[in-house]
């Protein structure tokens, strides 16, 4: 879920950038080696979600590559090398979100024959190792390592970077290896990578949806959409009429990527 405020340096009319001879183009910011989100193979649901709006929209799809971590949109929407951000948090002040397209929250992950664990008040907790998905060095931690150390579990966590060794693929699909494997007995990942790395595995595994949803201030749940730069009107009102059209698609693709879903029965608009 990436973040900034960028200026627009020259918006298009619907911030499809001109290509020559009549082509337009849908300019992606979007991360290489980030299954199941994107890779630079187009193998992930948002490189396919993306394709579709382009293709609604009479566009092709053109990528600026850059690891989705800090500084991405500074160095990708901000910059002016693209136009759309697949993926984000719905709402961001720094960008124009479109409509949400799912929503989705944090999970346990744990062995199938091991201890199944659906809230962070679980006392099987205080026994066992618990893998937490860390953001990076500069002391931002994600909401269920903030609401484990609150229930006093610090000592008890394993951090696994989400970017990990970036010259290997999925490296943050490690996590929840380390279950399979048995080096950690639980994980708490966010819900789409556990869903497309958890069957991949070589022993079974289960996905739970982590209870409570909200801790104090911090939500474990995310409406998730699409961004744009605030001041291209334009462009969102374009990429929210495609959502609304291929929404049956979007749904048929997230399902594919075993995407786990908590607004079936919402279909939130803009």
């Amino acid at each position: 879920m990436s973040s900034v405020f960028p200026r627009l340096l020259l918006a298009t009319a619907l911030a499809l950038a001109a290509g020559g001879a009549g082509a337009r183009e849908l300019r992606v910011c979007a991360d290489p080696n980030n299954l199941p989100f994107s890779n630079d193979k187009g193998e992930g649901f948002e490189n396919r979600i993306a394709a579709l709006v382009a293709q609604d929209l009479g566009a092709t799809v053109t990528t600026t590559w850059w690891a989705q971590r800090r500084g991405f949109i500074r160095n990708t929407l901000k910059a002016g090398l693209c136009d759309l951000v697949p993926g984000t948090m719905a709402g961001l002040e720094m960008l124009r979100s479109t409509r949400p397209y799912y929503r989705s929250g944090y999970v346990f992950v744990s062995r199938a024959d091991g201890p199944q664990i659906r809230s962070f008040d679980d006392p099987a907790l205080r026994s066992l190792r618990i893998g937490v998905p860390l953001v990076g060095d500069d002391g931002v931690n994600p909401p269920p390592a903030e609401a484990l150390a609150r229930r006093g579990l610090a000592d008890h966590v394993v951090g696994y970077t989400l970017y990990g060794d970036y010259a290997q693929p999925n490296p943050a699909g490690r996590i929840v290896a380390a279950v399979a494997k048995g080096e950690i007995d639980v994980a708490v990942v966010w819900g789409p990578f556990a869903g497309y790395f958890a069957p991949r595995q070589p022993v079974a595994l289960t996905v739970t949806p982590v209870q409570p949803q909200t801790e104090g201030p911090m939500p474990m749940v995310f409406d998730i959409a699409m961004g744009v730069r605030r001041d291209d009107k334009e462009l969102a009102d374009a990429v929210n009429a495609a959502l609304g059209r291929h929404r049956g698609e979007i749904d048929a693709i997230l399902a594919e990527y075993g995407v786990p879903r908590l607004d079936r029965s919402e279909h939130a608009g803009p």
